[in-house]
């Protein structure tokens, strides 16, 4: 179904920081949960709800510089 499948697959471990019901605290290295108190990060309980929104994707790598020489032909 449609609704079932999950965005991103199962690339995205679950965790606090990426959960519906946490929040980041002031100090950046802890979680506000509405269920669990102030937790890690990285903690995940039985009430987690994935949220796509808070999930911060990687940069994509840097591609290398090329020259005008690296495309001549001899």
């Amino acid at each position: 179904m449609f609704g079932k499948r999950k965005l991103f697959g199962d690339t995205v471990p679950p965790a606090c920081e990426y959960c519906v019901h946490g929040h980041p605290a002031t100090d950046k290295r802890m979680v506000l949960c509405r269920r669990s108190g102030v937790v890690s990060p990285f903690y995940k309980c039985k009430k987690y709800e994935y949220d796509p929104l808070k999930r911060v994707p990687r940069r994509p790598p840097q591609l290398p510089t090329f020259s005008a020489d690296d495309f001549k032909l001899d």
